[in-house]
């Protein structure tokens, strides 16, 4: 039976710079459009076109931040299925490089990592065989 992608063994779990960056939540966006409205000139006062437009925008960061936390969610949920699949069955690499049987299972960003009985660590994922 294959399962999605292989990593070498000695995975890494740091996590890069470029993962890290933060971006505009629903607060910050929300905080940013009070912010413009409580300091827009009084004599030349926001246009109600552009007004709406920010409102519209508004609207999409919410729905984008709620999909997103359900796409978490199912992909929680799958790598939660995926790693009680695997515990207890032998697993190695396509090329066979690293096989042994699995331990435990971690669920990190990249996704499940199988730990094996010899310490060796894999990315379950395109490549793994388990038998």
């Amino acid at each position: 039976m294959n399962v999605s992608s292989v990593s070498s063994a000695s995975y890494s779990q740091q996590t890069s710079a470029s993962e890290k960056t933060s971006t505009v939540s629903y607060d910050n966006f929300l905080k940013l459009l009070m912010t413009q409205m409580r300091n827009q000139d009084p004599t030349d006062p926001m246009k109600s076109t552009e007004y709406m437009a920010q409102l519209a925008t508004f609207s999409q960061v919410e729905q984008t931040v709620k999909s997103n936390e359900k796409l978490d969610a199912l992909l929680s949920s799958f790598a939660l299925s995926q790693a009680d699949s695997v515990i207890g069955r032998t697993i190695s690499t396509a090329d066979g490089a690293v096989k042994g049987k699995v331990e435990s299972v971690m669920i990190t960003s990249d996704g499940a990592v199988a730990k094996l009985a010899n310490g060796d660590r894999i990315l379950l994922g395109p490549g793994i065989v388990i038998s």
